[in-house]
């Protein structure tokens, strides 16, 4: 276990005093509940975690975007902090190879489930901050997500193909869309999902993604195109 936390501090660059909370940090509740662990899961920090990576991004955010408006740094940060971002951080720095999972996790590939991964990110973050302080954690989390940060406003409005179709059938008072899910096939460790958004009942745009969000925001980025297609049609005509 000794060897396991301190590859643990090496991911996040931080040297615990408190090693407990590390430890609460990485157990899964399957894992507290079949052996008794004295110091619970990770549920309470995952709490925690969420607030504080919530305000540091949102602080990042702010100070990076100077032009833009609550709204769309609000959605900036949801992208963000979703499930699907936070399972691929976590993926790639290798957090799921010392997650504390029961035996029937285990067996049903829990440390490479999306939700786990994202939960035990945002109790790593917790931890680091209870034990470290504010600096700490705002350290750890503008190195997890300096990719991110990074990039322009224009590219991540490009990732948020569902909020600007919303937006644009509101704006023509026409129905909230309904993503429907047309199929998926792959192995379990990389599925592939295809989408269909519908309008009034009608299919209005399809895409395919290697994660359901993909899927969805390629369904709507293809509607998006048809509607702004059409609507420059009828103004040429």
């Amino acid at each position: 276990m000794n060897a396991d936390l301190h590859a643990v501090e090496q991911i996040l660059d931080h040297d615990f005093s408190d090693r407990q909370l590390l430890v609460t940090a990485l157990t899964h509740p399957s894992f507290g509940h079949e052996n008794n662990v004295a110091g619970g899961n990770y549920q309470r920090l995952e709490f925690l975690g969420d607030a504080v990576l919530g305000m540091l991004l949102a602080e990042s955010l702010y100070a990076g975007f100077p032009d833009c408006d609550e709204g769309r740094l609000s959605r900036f940060r949801s992208q963000m902090a979703d499930q699907e971002t936070l399972s691929a951080i976590a993926r790639k720095a290798g957090v799921g190879d010392y997650i504390l999972l029961g035996r029937g996790e285990e067996l049903s590939q829990g440390r490479n489930k999306d939700s786990i991964l994202a939960d035990v990110l945002e109790s790593l973050i917790a931890a680091v901050y209870l034990d470290g302080g504010l600096e700490c954690a705002r350290k750890l989390v503008l190195r997890l997500f300096a990719d991110r940060l990074s990039v322009s406003s224009e590219e991540l409005n490009l990732n948020d193909s569902k909020s600007a179709l919303q937006e644009l059938l509101s704006a023509r008072r026409m129905s909230a869309p309904r993503y429907v899910l047309m199929d998926e096939s792959g192995p379990p460790h990389d599925r592939l999902f295809r989408f269909q958004v519908l309008v009034d009942q009608e299919v209005a745009g399809e895409g395919s993604g290697r994660s359901k969000k993909q899927a969805q925001q390629a369904a709507a980025a293809d509607a998006l195109e048809r509607m702004q297609s059409r609507s420059c049609s009828r103004t040429e005509g």
